[in-house]
Order: structure tokens, then C-alpha cells, then sequence
């Protein structure tokens, strides 16, 4: 097990942790959360042996193989399949030892790295390489692609695909949820429910911790407290800890009854919408755990927007893509004032396309696209960061769009995203990836919009700004067209569902339990049609002993291989001898008759031979082929 004592650790001037201790159990799934900043990933860096803590005592068992997320992935013209199948250390080094007693002809050592090869599940590798790229969203037509030709995010998946490739007794991910759709989220859910080694997770993703932690590692105060159960689990337990120790009662209760009303609201629509009854019943549970956010720095509303026309964007028969490349067809799809709508299916499929196309920023092929007088939207994209001056301050940023605002107006509203004295005058460029986030929702909220049009808004955020996200989208009054894979999020703010895929938008009948089951649908017909079989005998015991019974055969077969090649290069040396001899003019005279004719006699027979040895060779290395490819 690891071991923490009395640790001390500093970054910089920063106290991270004091006096910490902790303590992780073989097969132990924990989810480590707390703020940024507050030395999650530092935690992982000690545990990585990159830092040492300037005080106290702490171990990890010697035998124990640890695997890490990269965060970083070079670019180069290896190919995905090899850079995933590279994360399996041992498969690497027996698939070069085979390769090398091969060479050498050694029989004896070539049947001991086949038994090892056996040992650590190898004969499969690339089937379980294949299968993780295609969990994580990578068509099997791009599995041979090289990494340079990945963007950033596709990189970061094969990072993942690595880390889990490479067999471990302790495996650590640091946001493994970030650059993955929702679709890849649950197939990473079910892969790591069965993973048997110690598992530790930082991640802003409540739904994605609630499904795979039993532990939650709460980093605060630069202490470890742990707190047993899952996420939910979590905020309830330091809920009525928090409860217990601070006395908050008005804060809370005036929170209690914003949430109280947002369900009564929420209440009349149940009759309208099937999504609106899941919706009352998360709202309830979060009046439960609402007290484990109340000292979250991040407090903002939208304000009431203008009014709109009923009907806000109509899309009617129309044809969206890039260029002449179609991406959606015949898409006929109306936002009505008070919608709330979620865009479903797998990455690729063209939801950011659908969202451009509404916003006016990517023109249809073909088709009609009108929008309602009085029409504000407010969009948020992937990259909105890239959307802000990085040389001016959060308070210029936001005066540039309301010129008549004072700053203390600014600085007050700016409060609510945790933007207070000094740095609300700091360049851009400093902040870190989360703050920018941050000031870009603030600029669509500053904006006041009747439209939100949001792809995948909580990237970078924690979980303290992605809740008040949550709260402050329950009270918006206008439309909503929402791209995440953060599932509370989507539960907690949305009415319809919307499908993308295939090339078509349709009305999706259910909410994300029934979209779970869709993609599980989708996934066992896959299978059955794309399966590929491995046998797995009963008797393992029996099985072994086969295994090595195959592998011995081996031996001969190598040595017939070697034999064969033997004889092919002596024919062949006797025939460029004869063709050589053919070559010189003089054998062509009629004194040189005979001496022709046994040449031409000599070549056709040694022709033949080559011919029969280099069947034989091909017969043989099909035999090799055949075996190898039943010893799994």
C-alpha cells in the first residue's frame, strides 16, 4: 500500500501540504478533489518521485508498476497504434527478444520469450491496442495515422489510450475526461469500474467521479481528508460537516429556497417534458449538498434578458458543412423562446457544426436559416479563450462592450467570478487556462444574451465554478443550446435532447440513462457485425499446456526456415555462376555447342529448384503465421 506521514510540501513560497497523511489500498478507486491551485497535481508528481517533500515520510511498495497519463505527446510520423501498444513496456522488450533469437537461430531461446510472450497476455496486444483507440472515439481507419497529423485534444486521448494500455498496479489520471465526449466518457466509466489495480482520478467531472471513485481525497487547508463513498457522497458528508462547523444558517437557507424555487418552477413543465421530472428530482438533491458550496468564491446570475420573438432560430431543410464536404442534411430544427436543448451523439458527428450554422458563423450549403426579432446570442465556443485580448485586463475587456458602466460596477460584477482587487487589472496573458475560462463566460454573461448557444463551456473549470455554472443556468430566463460532456450539467439544465448523428439531426425520446443504453444498443450490434474472436479455452491449466506444445513446434519450423534459405542461396549462387558463363559471347560458337546446351540444361534445372525451395519457404512461414496466431 502508499503511505503518507506528516508531509510537508512547498511550491515556492506556497504551503501545499502540512502534516498530510493518507493512506491507498491495492485495488482502491479514489478521486482526489479541491480547488486549483491547492496541490492535487503536485500530490501526483510526489507519488511520481519528480518532487520530494521537505518533511515527512512516505512509501510506495517497490514491486508496484505504476502508469501515468503524459500530458504531453511528441509529434512524429510514429503511428497511433505503435505509440499505444509503446505503453506496454514488456510486450516491447519480449517482442524484440523474439525478433532477436529469431535472427540468431536460437530455437531454445526463441520457445522461452514465446512462453513469456504468453505469460503477459501479448499474442493480443494489438487487439487490446485497437480496442482502447476505438473506445476513446478513433476510427479504425485513422489508427495507422502518425501522431503528427492528431490535433492537440486527439493527442491527449492517445495519452490516455497508453496509460491504460501499460499494465499497472497503480494507474493515476490527471483530468483524463477533458478532451473526451460523453460517448468516450462512458466507454472510459465501464473500462475502469473493472480495473483491479489502485486507482487515483483527479477530475472536475462529479457524474464521471460518482461512477468510478468508492473514496473521495479532499484536499483543504493543506490537509488530506478522506471521506468514504463516492462524490455525492462527498459533498454530503462535508455538507453536514461544514454544517456542523460553521455557523451559516441564513446564507444557507436563502439558498435553500432559490433552489426550492427553481423546483417549483421546474414543476409545471413536468406535464410538457418527461426530461423535466429527472430534472425536479436533481434539483432536490442538490438542496441537500448546496451547503457544501457555500464558500465557494464564484456568485453570478444572468440578468433578465430582453424579449424575443416566439420563435428564436428556424432552420428549414438545409445542408451544413465546410466548403462542398456535407456534414448535415436535410436538417429542419425550430428554438422556440424558454428552450432549453442538449445536443447529443459521438465526436465528429457535427454538433459544433450545428452550433456555428445557428450562430450565423458557418453559412449553410443549402436550405433557410431565420432568425426572431429581437434575437441576442450569446455564444461560447471551444476555443472562445482565444476570443480575448490577452494584452488588456479582465475590467478594459468588459468596458470595451458597456462603455458607460463604472468600474466599480465592473469590479463588483467580476467579483462573482473570483476576479477581485489587482488582478482585475492584470494583463490576460498571465492568467492560467481555468481563469480565462472564467473571463469568457463572464463576457457572455456580461453581454446579456436571450440566446446561449454553449460547446463545451466547462472545459478547465473546477468544480466549485462548474456549480455555480449549474446554478446560474437553472435561473436564466432565455434559450439554451448546450454541448458537454459534463452530464450534471446537462441533467440539471436541459428539457429536450437532441441527436447528431449519421449526418441527421432528430428529437431524441428520453434523457441520458436513455442515451446511455442507445450508445450500449449501438455498441453490441458493432460488435456483432465487427467482431473479432478470440478463443479463450475453459481449462486454463489445459490451455497452458497446449500453448506449450504449439510453441515447441516452433523449433523444427525455424530450423526448416533456415535450412531452406540455406539451399536458395546456394542455388542461387550456382545460377549467377551459369548466367554469368551465358554471358560471354564465345560459348555461342559451334565449337561450344555442348557446353551450351549443358548450361541452358543446368539453368532451367536449378530455376526449377529455386522455384520448389521458395514454395516450400512460403508454406512454411504460413505454418509460423497459423501458430502464432492461435497462442492467445
Amino acid at each position: 500500500m502508499i503511505s503518507f506521514t506528516n508531509i510537508q510540501l512547498h511550491r515556492g513560497k506556497k504551503l501545499l501540504l502540512d502534516q498530510a497523511d493518507l493512506t491507498i489500498h491495492p485495488g482502491h478507486r479514489t478521486g482526489i478533489t479541491g480547488v486549483n491551485g491547492c496541490g492535487k497535481s503536485s500530490l501526483f508528481s510526489l507519488l511520481l518521485g519528480e518532487i520530494l517533500p521537505d518533511s515527512g515520510d512516505f512509501s510506495i511498495p517497490q514491486n508496484w508498476r505504476i502508469s501515468h497519463m503524459a500530458q504531453e505527446c511528441v509529434a512524429s510520423s510514429r503511428s497511433a497504434l505503435d505509440y499505444v501498444l509503446d505503453g506496454d513496456i514488456e510486450f516491447r522488450k519480449t517482442e524484440l527478444a523474439i525478433e532477436k533469437a529469431s535472427g540468431e537461430g536460437d530455437d531454445e531461446r526463441l520457445v522461452v520469450e514465446y512462453e513469456r510472450m504468453d505469460d503477459i497476455n501479448g499474442f493480443n496486444a494489438h487487439y487490446r491496442a485497437e480496442q482502447l483507440l476505438q473506445g476513446l472515439g478513433f476510427h479504425q481507419s485513422e489508427i495507422k495515422r502518425p501522431l503528427k497529423s492528431f490535433s492537440g485534444g486527439w493527442r491527449s486521448r492517445l495519452n490516455l489510450a497508453q496509460a491504460l494500455m501499460r499494465p499497472s498496479d497503480l494507474l493515476m489520471l490527471d483530468e483524463p475526461t477533458n478532451h473526451l465526449d460523453l460517448d468516450a466518457i462512458l466507454w472510459l466509466e465501464n473500462w475502469l469500474q473493472g480495473y483491479s489495480g489502485a486507482l487515483l482520478i483527479i477530475s472536475h467531472d462529479r457524474d464521471f467521479m460518482d461512477n468510478v471513485v468508492q473514496r473521495i481525497l479532499h484536499v483543504e487547508g493543506s490537509k488530506l481528508v478522506s471521506y468514504k463513498g463516492n462524490y455525492s457522497a462527498f459533498e454530503s458528508a462535508r455538507a453536514e460537516r461544514i454544517s456542523l462547523q460553521r455557523a451559516n444558517y441564513v446564507k444557507q437557507e436563502k439558498r435553500k429556497k432559490e433552489i426550492e424555487a427553481f423546483v417549483a418552477r421546474f414543476r409545471y413543465k413536468a406535464s410538457k417534458a418527461r426530461q423535466a421530472q429527472s430534472r425536479i428530482k436533481e434539483l432536490s438533491r442538490m438542496q441537500d449538498f448546496a451547503v457544501a458550496h457555500l464558500n465557494s468564491p464564484f456568485y453570478f446570475r444572468f440578468p433578465a434578458p430582453k424579449k424575443a420573438f416566439s420563435s428564436l432560430i428556424n432552420i428549414n431543410k438545409a445542408a451544413i458543412g465546410y466548403g462542398k464536404h456535407k456534414v448535415l442534411s436535410n436538417v429542419t430544427f425550430e428554438l422556440k423562446s424558454g428552450s432549453r436543448v442538449g445536443l447529443l451523439g459521438p465526436n465528429g458527428a457535427g454538433k459544433t457544426t450545428l452550433i456555428k450554422a445557428l450562430t450565423g458563423k458557418l453559412d449553410l450549403i443549402s436550405g433557410e436559416l431565420a432568425w426572431g426579432n429581437g434575437l441576442t446570442i450569446g455564444y461560447f465556443g471551444q476555443n472562445q479563450i482565444e476570443e480575448l485580448d490577452l494584452q488588456t485586463s479582465p475590467l478594459k475587456h468588459l468596458k470595451r462592450s458597456a462603455p458607460d458602466a463604472s468600474d466599480q460596477e465592473i469590479r463588483n460584477f467580476l467579483g462573482g467570478f473570483n476576479f477581485h482587487n489587482e488582478s482585475v487589472l492584470e494583463p490576460i496573458r498571465e492568467f492560467s487556462g481555468g481563469e480565462k475560462t472564467r473571463l469568457a463566460l463572464a463576457s457572455l454573461v456580461w453581454k446579456n444574451p436571450n440566446l446561449l448557444l454553449l460547446d463545451e463551456p466547462t472545459n478547465h473549470l473546477d468544480l466549485e465554478m462548474r456549480h455555480a455554472l449549474v446554478i446560474a443556468l437553472q435561473s436564466f430566463e432565455g434559450a439554451l443550446v448546450l454541448i458537454s460532456h459534463d452530464r450534471h450539467l446537462m441533467r440539471s439544465t436541459i428539457d429536450n435532447f437532441y441527436l447528431v448523428a449519421e449526418g441527421h439531426v432528430s428529437e431524441f425520446d428520453g434523457n441520458l440513462a436513455d442515451y446511455q443504453n442507445y450508445l450500449k444498443d449501438v455498441s453490441n450490434k458493432s460488435n456483432k457485425n465487427n467482431e473479432t474472436k478470440l478463443k479463450i479455452p475453459a481449462n486454463k491449466k489445459v490451455a497452458r499446456k497446449e500453448a506449450a506444445e504449439r510453441r515447441k513446434s516452433f523449433a523444427p519450423l525455424f530450423k526448416k526456415i533456415r535450412f531452406l534459405e540455406s539451399e536458395i542461396e546456394k542455388k542461387n549462387d550456382i545460377l549467377s555462376d551459369i548466367e554469368f558463363q551465358l554471358a560471354d559471347p564465345s560459348i555461342y560458337e559451334l565449337d561450344d555447342k555442348d557446353k551450351l546446351k549443358i548450361l541452358l540444361a543446368d539453368q532451367a534445372q536449378t530455376k526449377l529448384a529455386m522455384s520448389d525451395l521458395e514454395s516450400e519457404w512460403l508454406e512454411t512461414q504460413e505454418i509460423i503465421e497459423k501458430k502464432g496466431n492461435t497462442l492467445g
